[in-house]
């Protein structure tokens, strides 16, 4: 396959294992779509994504497809642009979390804002959870960082995070992607460069423990 060959050069047999996955992606905003389309790209075909939103021109400084789909369903849009996807229109919540059923995916990733949620995913699926912390308020891409839980550092959301987790027993590892920049404004302002830098590292975060997996 010519549009697959060069990351099938540096995957060698492996590139089997990504053809084959089952990749939940939960959130496709600045750092889930470029994620997606990373995975994507790379020849992981078999991703379900789930999202409740709608694009806004606001996004467009930092999602991809945004610009051409303003005021369209997030993830019927992207459907088009990558059509095996399976898609889901629904904001994930804790509850959502506690209900569904997680293991027919290998991977879990978690691109979601919602505390209450990633604390029930770190609960429920920690074994083959990648979840990101926040990238907004942030210029510099060089110090975004992968670590487990427990080492991730510098992110007020990520503390909250560690906070809660403790406070219910939890102690199980998984695995982040933070940022040890200290947040440049409280106001709410995003840079691609550092939120397309969190997705492209939840992918290659990704590729890695596809590549441990058995999968066949």
């Amino acid at each position: 396959m010519e549009r697959y060959a060069r990351i099938e050069e540096l995957l060698q047999d492996d590139f089997t294992k990504l053809q084959n996955a089952k990749v939940l992606l939960l959130g496709v905003g600045g750092v889930g779509s470029f994620c997606l389309d990373c995975l994507y790209r790379s020849g992981v075909k078999d991703i379900t994504i789930v999202d409740f939103d709608t694009f806004d021109r606001s996004n467009q400084n930092r999602q991809m497809w945004s610009e051409l789909h303003e005021g369209a369903i997030k993830v019927e849009a992207l459907k088009e642009h990558y059509p095996e996807l399976t898609i889901m229109n629904r904001r994930v919540d804790e509850e959502w979390v506690w209900d569904f059923d997680f293991d027919p995916y290998d991977l879990v990733l978690d691109a979601i804002d919602d505390r209450n949620a990633k604390l029930a995913l770190a609960q429920k699926c920690y074994k083959k959870l990648i979840s990101s912390f926040g990238s907004a308020k942030r210029l510099d891409p060089t110090k975004v960082q992968v670590s487990d839980i427990w080492k991730s550092y510098g992110d007020r959301f990520g503390a909250k995070i560690r906070y809660e987790l403790k406070k219910r027993g939890f102690k199980k590892k998984y695995k982040v992607i933070f940022s040890a920049e200290e947040a440049v404004t409280k106001a709410k302002g995003s840079f691609m460069g550092v939120t397309a830098t969190f997705g492209l590292v939840m992918c290659a975060e990704a590729i890695k423990e596809i590549r441990k997996k058995e999968i066949v």
